[in-house]
């Protein structure tokens, strides 16, 4: 017999009651209603505007025609997707003419060079085009994890681990590792793919302006309070402006404020520090002085795809459950073989990594001697030429273009419009009468404009 009073009973059997009730008349309300006519249903489907289904009426392709029209009318030829007919090095070929090339990011001559290019073939011949699997189910290979712990070993970390894509490098593992409860805090011009990460997350994200550390500092004593985990994200080079932040400051920023720190060194790699080992050489810093490592492939170490590097949990965690490498195919052998090669003959080629950062230090001084604006560009392989508005950088471009130097137009909405530019990027390989006759000729063209 039940211990409970009546009056608990009661009110139990009253609230069973109600449920019942309630459910009988629902299903006796979905019984006697019709549902929708064919002619309803057509109609509906008639007032649905023509840009929800149709791609050639998407609001930001008709966007892009206006453009691609407008720029016609002005006589601009369309400076994107030249077709490169050879190797795209210090010099490329392009419509059966040779150019000076400013448009590839192979800073230190490595895509083409013989022992990179034999390494590939070598993988093809051993291990075939693709390993046809995630590297979870069957597409492990000992190219990856050769690579991977060349990575670690190159920042003195635990471990590492590569992806098949640099931009989806960053946005699986912001995406992954940070949700709702969590903050992101990023330099104003961080790279796109940090913010389709953040995005993902679902993270609360918030900027600081470029490269002010102070900013930042301030930002987290007002915020820190009130998240979870919280990520820091910087460049190593920044991609547009060829600046670079000081990152000693933020490192203890981050450790004050109880924060990750993520250092992008797409652009870096290869470029700072005496021997090419990035930011953190240039600062002396120890590998895990930073949380996150990240980096591409596809730059100065001529491959393809992207890494994190850091500490053994953070690397698992990535390796067993981040859905950008669990769920992907894993890097062809090739690409993985181009990439070790690369980053063993960057150990030993330091007279590639002086050379270019002589390149770009005289391309810097010729440009300031000749007025030109090159923003905050330290002259680190990425220099931009300021122009004030999108028509002259593409007419810029188009004028180099036919005096046979290439070097790309960056307009906006990638950069404000009155910074568009036109971006050079340094190579090694290029030669002190390149880099003189190419700024010389630059000065004179924006002249004319």
């Amino acid at each position: 017999m039940s211990s409970e009073p009546p009056s608990t009973l009661a009110a139990s059997m009253k609230d069973k009651l109600i449920q019942q009730a309630l459910e009988r008349r629902l299903r006796g309300a979905g019984e006697g209603v019709a549902g929708p006519s064919l002619q309803s249903v057509q109609a509906a489907a008639a007032a649905v505007p023509e840009q929800f289904y149709r791609f050639d009426q998407h609001p930001a392709y008709l966007q892009l025609r206006v453009m691609l029209q407008s720029a016609t009318h002005m006589g601009l030829v369309n400076p994107f997707f030249k077709l490169h007919e050879s190797l795209a090095g210090a010099q490329t070929d392009i419509g059966g003419q040779r150019y000076v090339n400013f448009a590839s990011y192979n800073y230190l001559g490595y895509s083409g060079h013989p022992e990179v290019a034999s390494a590939a073939r070598e993988a093809i011949d051993c291990y075939g085009t693709s390993v046809s699997a995630s590297r979870a189910v069957s597409g492990e290979r000992p190219l990856h994890r050769e690579l991977e712990q060349a990575i670690a070993a190159l920042y003195e970390v635990d471990d590492a681990i590569t992806f098949v894509s640099g931009h989806a490098t960053n946005v699986t593992t912001i995406g992954y590792l940070f949700g709702p409860r969590d903050l992101i805090v990023h330099d104003e011009l961080i790279h796109n793919s940090v913010l389709q990460g953040i995005k993902l997350s679902g993270a609360r994200r918030l900027s600081f302006a470029h490269n002010d550390w102070q900013a930042l500092d301030r930002l987290l004593g007002e915020q820190r309070q009130h998240f979870e985990r919280v990520l820091v994200v910087l460049e190593g080079i920044y991609s547009m402006d060829g600046d670079y932040p000081d990152l000693p400051r933020f490192v203890e920023i981050k450790q004050r404020h109880r924060a990750f720190l993520m250092v992008d060194e797409a652009h870096s790699l290869g470029v700072m520090g005496a021997t090419g080992k990035g930011i953190r050489e240039h600062y002396g810093l120890a590998g895990t002085d930073v949380d996150i490592w990240m980096g591409t492939l596809s730059k100065t170490l001529s491959s393809c795809g992207g890494y994190i590097a850091g500490e053994t949990a953070l690397v698992q965690h990535l390796k067993f459950l981040a859905p950008g490498f669990l769920y992907s195919v894993g890097m062809p052998p090739s690409v993985a073989a181009a990439a070790l090669a690369a980053l063993r003959r960057m150990a030993v080629d330091h007279d590639r990594v002086q050379a270019l950062q002589a390149r770009g230090q005289q391309f810097l001084r010729l440009a300031r001697e000749a007025g030109l604006d090159v923003a905050t560009s330290t002259g680190l392989a990425v220099i931009p030429v300021i122009t004030g508005s999108s028509l002259k950088a593409t007419q810029l471009s188009s004028a180099l273009f036919c005096r046979g130097i290439n070097a790309q137009p960056i307009l906006y909405p990638a950069v404000p419009e009155k910074t568009a530019r036109v971006r050079f990027f340094i190579s090694c390989e290029h030669t002190e009468q390149e880099i003189a006759e190419t700024v010389a000729i630059v000065a004179e063209e924006l002249a004319r404009l």
